[in-house]
């Protein structure tokens, strides 16, 4: 959507708009959304990515600083009503790579091994080593509720 440099070095660059781009189930000028890659630790976990190449909110332009803040809270009140869960965790750690990638992951009733809070990502881990498997089936649904969602009502424009 917009014409910042890539990294081909960066995973993040490059999957947002590299040869083997993910679908973004919402874009704009500063934001990208899309659900997070196999493999699937639990449906619905999101990924909120800036669209240019920045470590993080220390290093956030004006535009966004301005807009971070209303767009996650509108990305993750909606993904909330989308998926059901009881909340949304938000984690951005940036040590994978130095390109702002927020997780946004459901927290549901029932969870699976019963994961809370950074045990949801030990939920990666045991889906990579076949230890549970999430519905793809559902993956699709809730990734389409959530694009349908946000096209009736998209974030705060920057």
């Amino acid at each position: 959507m917009t014409d910042f440099p890539t990294y081909p070095e960066c995973r993040i660059c490059t999957s947002v708009r590299g040869p083997e781009a993910k679908r973004a189930l919402f874009e704009n000028e500063l934001w990208y959304v899309r659900h997070m890659d196999p493999p699937y630790g639990v449906a619905g976990w999101m990924m909120l990515i800036s669209q240019r190449h920045v470590a993080g909110p220390a290093h956030f332009d004006d535009r966004e600083t301005a807009s971070f803040g209303p767009t996650l809270r509108h990305l993750t009140r909606v993904l909330e009503r989308v998926t059901g869960a009881l909340r949304i965790y938000t984690a951005a750690l940036g040590e994978s790579y130095p390109h702002l990638h927020a997780h946004m992951v459901p927290r549901y009733a029932q969870m699976p091994n019963d994961a809370k809070a950074f045990g949801v990502f030990d939920l990666l881990r045991a889906a990579g080593g076949g230890e549970i498997r999430v519905d793809e089936g559902e993956i699709a649904r809730l990734s389409a509720a959530y694009e349908a969602a946000l096209r009736a009502e998209p974030p705060p424009p920057p």
